[in-house]
Parts: structure tokens; sequence; C-alpha cells
């Protein structure tokens, strides 16, 4: 039987998928807003009565109403935390395998009387020996059936546990996961790692019962006849332990292969994600051929792993097969020399020949471990990532609930100040600061170190606001939003507080050509747009007309403070001068924070902040600004060092006179 037996593989196939977390759940780049996931609690356990780690969990329990709090310590930390939690439904694998490999291990010693007593013509003994190998198959099969059904549960409630943790995970970061994590490394943590960390669970309900079993075996063997017995009991632990000293190198061919595969994952990945770009550049051979040698090496990394695990399932073969020899030989000897009986012979050949079963766990086990271990570290990298560097208390939303999320937002690093009620536009040299800037100021430093300094609202920390609160009260939209698939209904459908209907958000957006598009492309006889089906990241729009949806999807969530990056990079300038009056209007009252560096954003707001070399050097209005404030000028009019150098208070002007002639042809 191999490592992974193919009846194993038929359950899996068959087996309820846990939930999975795909790619697409990484959205929240787009628009970070309070994930609120329903809960079910399992029906089997009272919600006033917590699932201790003794008590055997069934897939019909899933998902877990709370799947705890996991050791990220270590890779192997995190599996000992898992066979914890795991506990209930490892003992129930170790009694079923234990009836099962203790029915096989009977085998020999009912064989052994059956035998004896054809010699001796006893045919009670025959009669009592037929009616013990009876109930040693009912054991058997019973055995093995139960103790497959509760291995692969073991392996299903494992992985849909590190899932769940996974998904839990992701919906607190938000964004930052990809930021902090290779994309290829979330998917491959998600979906591969996951089920060799099932695996290893699996494996392990099958290797405690072989285990004890081997020991029960050569104790019964010494007792019963101690000649051959002690043969036996000093052969099992040598075939048991004789691949330690070949399982380092294995482990390490085996990591090698991951990592080659983890790369040529992410290559292809980010090949996939800029195939438009290398085609317009000629790029498409060049990228070909890098993913073409990233797979040949590794399936050379592959071949290799695969000839040392071959070498040690051949060890696993070849030195039971020695043993038995020396048994037979040995015991053959002893059975001329009148020392033991023909059935004792028989009995401990076939319990020795029976052992190759549970040694075979060893193997598993020990393969298991090597390929789960680098996928467990993989996991505790994911999950041991926080927002910040803050205590868990606040971090995981346990701290003061009744602080309230209102007020000035201030970054104490930059010295930004966003009054309430006010709409305040940030002016950057350099767009990834701006964009770093938007993170920090939604409570989502991109690197948080151990000088980090928390944002305030209203005076408090986010970061010791509970995460939904801290969401719900802070928004912000990245400068590249991404729309999920489904309907223009489904797309706008996110927690929000009401005050905002659908329609005036994208009125304010200037989605009026977007619906009309959406409405020819409707099935719908009556043409209703809001039924129309976007694709995948709203591939069928263009570029502007998907950056105002998702400013559509922005709005209309109505949150204490509203942080856009660039929101009206990709449209026109007569499409941008009305959608920046449109975000003035709606917004009213409220905390507006646009990084932009458009005049006609500008110009709309009730203050301008210049953040230069990481500091707000300057405040006033855009006009103010673009008159008494070279470094300002410079980015807004995109100025050369020339003309940097020359003071043009009049060119500043006449800039503000085409700004208005601007303004009063879009009106």
């Amino acid at each position: 039987m191999s490592a992974r037996s193919p009846r194993v593989r038929t359950v899996r196939s068959r087996s309820p998928a846990p939930i999975v977390v795909s790619p697409s759940m990484v959205y929240v780049r787009s628009v970070r807003v309070a994930v609120r996931p329903r809960v079910t609690v399992s029906r089997s356990v009272p919600p006033d009565h917590p699932r201790r780690p003794w008590d055997a969990m069934q897939i019909r329990d899933l998902p877990f109403a709370d799947p705890g709090v996991p050791d990220v310590r270590s890779g192997t930390r995190f599996l000992v935390w898992l066979g914890r939690q795991q506990l209930g439904g490892q003992v129930k694998a170790l009694l079923w395998g234990l009836l099962h490999h203790l029915g096989i291990a009977g085998l020999p010693l009912g064989m052994g009387i059956a035998v004896q007593s054809v010699v001796d013509r006893d045919g009670g003994r025959l009669g009592l020996a037929g009616v013990l190998l009876v109930v040693l198959g009912a054991a058997i099969s019973v055995g093995d059936v139960m103790l497959h059904r509760t291995a692969v549960t073991n392996w299903i409630t494992a992985a849909a546990r590190v899932q769940q943790l996974l998904s839990r995970k992701t919906a607190e970061l938000g964004s930052l996961l990809t930021r902090r994590v290779a994309a290829g490394e979330v998917v491959a943590v998600s979906t591969g790692d996951v089920e060799k960390i099932g695996w290893f669970v699996e494996a392990l309900s099958r290797f405690a019962a072989g285990a004890v079993v081997l020991v029960v075996i050569c104790v019964g063997l010494v007792v019963y006849q101690p000649a051959l017995g002690v043969v036996v009991a000093v052969g099992i632990p040598i075939l048991a332990l004789a691949v330690l000293p070949l399982l380092p190198r294995a482990t390490h061919r085996a990591d090698l292969q991951r990592e080659k595969a983890g790369r040529a994952t992410e290559l292809a990945s980010d090949t996939v994600a800029g195939l438009r770009v290398l085609r317009g550049i000629g790029g498409e051979e060049l990228f070909l051929g890098r993913y073409r040698a990233a797979s040949q090496e590794v399936r050379t990394a592959a071949v290799h792993s695969a000839r040392m695990w071959a070498l040690i399932s051949a060890i696993q073969v070849v030195l039971p097969g020695i043993l038995l020899i020396v048994v037979v030989a040995y015991g053959a000897r002893l059975a001329l020399d009148g020392r033991i009986t023909v059935g004792e012979l028989v009995t401990v050949y076939s319990a020795v020949a029976l052992t190759y079963h549970p040694l075979r766990n060893f193997e598993e086990i020990a393969m298991a471990f090597s390929f789960s271990r680098p996928s467990a570290k993989r996991a505790a990298r994911v999950l041991a990532l926080t927002r910040t560097t803050v205590l868990a208390t606040a971090a995981d939303g346990n701290g003061d609930g009744d602080k309230e999320a209102t007020g000035d937002l201030y970054d104490p690093l930059t010295g930004l100040l966003a009054p309430a009620g006010r709409f305040t536009a940030v002016v950057c040299g350099d767009p990834d600061v701006a964009g770093r800037l938007a993170d920090r100021l939604g409570g989502h430093p991109a690197d948080p170190g151990g000088d980090h300094t928390s944002v305030l609202l209203g005076g408090v920390p986010l970061d010791e606001l509970p995460l939904d609160t801290a969401r719900t009260a802070v928004l912000v939209q990245d400068k590249d939003p991404v729309l999920l698939s489904g309907t223009l209904r489904e797309l706008l459908d996110v927690p929000r507080s009401g005050a905002v209907p659908p329609d005036r958000a994208l009125a304010a957006a200037e989605c009026g050509d977007v619906l009309d598009a959406l409405a020819q492309a409707s099935a719908d006889s009556d043409g209703d747009p809001m039924r129309t089906r976007i694709t995948e990241r709203g591939r069928s729009l263009s570029g502007g007309q998907r950056q105002r949806l998702a400013l559509a999807r922005s709005l209309v969530t109505d949150p204490e403070v509203l942080v856009l990056d660039e929101p009206t990079s990709a449209v026109d300038a007569h499409t941008e001068a009305r959608v920046a009056g449109g975000i003035g209007a709606l917004r009213a009252g409220r905390t507006t924070v646009v990084l932009a560096s458009s005049p006609l954003l500008l110009d709309r707001a009730d203050r301008v902040v210049l953040v230069h070399e990481g500091q707000a050097v300057a405040v006033g209005t855009h006009r103010e600004l673009l008159t008494r404030e070279p470094r300002y000028r410079a980015v807004v009019t995109r100025e050369t060092d020339e003309e940097r150098a020359v003071p043009a208070p009049a060119g500043a002007l006449d800039a503000a006179e085409e700004l208005e002639a601007l303004e009063g042809e879009s009106a």
C-alpha cells in the first residue's frame, strides 16, 4: 500500500470541499469596508456550550463557530496546535485503528492454532480456530472502515479549520495581505498547503495505531515464543528507524522543489496579469522562456526528490523481507531441533509478515511531516501577520468599543490634519508615497515597525479601535480599485449607513454613460442596468468606467471618513470636473480626503495640504498654494527645473483663469 493510497484520494475527491480562500477574496484592494461574517453554529453543540479539544468534530458541524487562536511561532508548533484541536478525532482514529491492526495481528495466532490442530488431528481446536478467524475478520472489516472514515474526517476538519483561519486573516488584513505576502504564496497556502497539512493530520491518525500495534506484536511474540520473539523485537525498531538518516536529505530536496514550484507559480501569475502589456511591447517570448526555464528547474528538483523517496520506499520493502528471511531460517532450525512447534513457527512468520502494513505508516508519517512542515510554516507566517504592532486585544476587537470614531483625522508621522466635515486634498510628488499615506490614514500601514505611530481619529488611535469600528469609520479606496464579477446591484450591495442611495452615488460619480452601456448589454427586456452582469474585474468596461463605478461603491457606503487615492486619474478633464463637484456636493458635512495632483479636484477642496519628503509643509487653498508655494506649483503644473527657478505669479494666475474657463465649459 502506497503512502497515499488510491482509496484515500477517492474519498477526498467525493468529500465536500471546505471553505476555500480564492484569489478574488483579496479584492479589498479596491475598498476596505467593515466585514461582518455570518457565523454558523453547529446544531449538535449548543451555542452556550464551548467545544472542547477532545470533542470529536463531524463534517456536518462545519464551519467552526470559532476556529481558535493558532500557535504561529513556527510551523511545527502550528501542527502541534492543530493536532490538539483535533484531539477527539485522533483518539477515535486510534481506537478504531487498534481494532483494525490488532485484528490483523491476531490472524497469525488463529492460523497457528489451526495448523497445529491439523498436525495434532484435534477437531475441537480446529473449530475454535475457525471461530477466532471469523471474529478477527469482522474486527478487521469494521476497524478498517471506521479508521478510514475517522481519518478522512480528521483531514477535512483540519483543512477546514486552517482555511477558516486564513479567511479570517484575509478579512482582517484586507489589501495589506498581498502587499506583505506575494499573491502566489497566498494562493498556494490556501490550496495546496492546506491539503498537505490535512494529509499530516490524517496520516497521524493511522500512524499512532500502527505504532501501538507494533509494540503489542513485539511484546506478544516475546511472551509467546521468546526464542524468535527476541529476534523480532530487536528487528522491528531497526526497520522503523532505518530511514531516519535519509529524512533530512529527502526533506531538503522536497523543500527545494516546493520553493522552485512557488517561484514558477508567481512568475506565471505575473505573466498572466501583465499579458496585455507584454503583447504591447513584444515580450511574450521573453517571459515564456523564463517560465519554461523555471518549469524545467521544478521538474529537475521533483525528479531528485522522487529518487530519495523511492530509496526510502525501497528500504521499507527490502528490510522487512530480510527480517522475514532471518526469522524463517532461524525458526526452521529451531523446529528441526524440536524447540518450537510448526504452529508456533507459522504464528511468528505470519506476525512478522503482517508488520509490513504498520511499518508503512512510519514512511507515510515521515513523508507527510516533511511535506506539511514547510506548508505549516508558510501558513503560520501568513496567520502571524497583524494590521499593526499594537496589542493583540486591540487588534482582535476586544478593546474599548465605547470610543467614538469621529472627529478630525490626524497623522502624527506626517503632520497631516483633515478637519472633520471638510473636503481636504493632499498633494504628494511621489505616487507611491501617496499610496502609503492612504494606507496609513485607513489604519493599514504597509510595513508597521516597532516605531509605528497610529493615525488619530478624534484623538483616538485607530489601532485601539475594534477592527469593525475602524473600518466602518474610515474607508480607503486605492488608486487601482478592483470590481468583482456580478450584477451592478450586487456590486453596490456593501455595508453602508443607508444615507446615500445607489442612484445618488452613481450620479455623483458621473456614471450616466456607464449605466447606458450596461443597459444596452442587459439581457432583460426592460434593459435594467442594475441587473446587468459585470465581468470579472470589470474587463468589459473602460478604465474610466471601472474607476467611476468603484468611486460610486465607495460613496454609497457613506463612511465617517472617506480617503480616495487618485479617484479620477483615468477620466477626461470635463468628466473629472463634474466628478469633483459631485464628490464635494454629496460629501458635504462629511470628512473627505483626496490624494491627487489634478487642479480640477484640488480647486474643489476646502483646504489643500502639500506633503513633501514625508512631511506636511504647506496648507491653504489651491489658488493660494499655486501662487506662493513653488514646490506645490511644480507638482501640480508639471514644471521643469528651469521653469521652477523663475518666479511666475502671473503664470499662476493664468493657470487659475484657464481652470475657471474649463470649469465654466464643463458646466
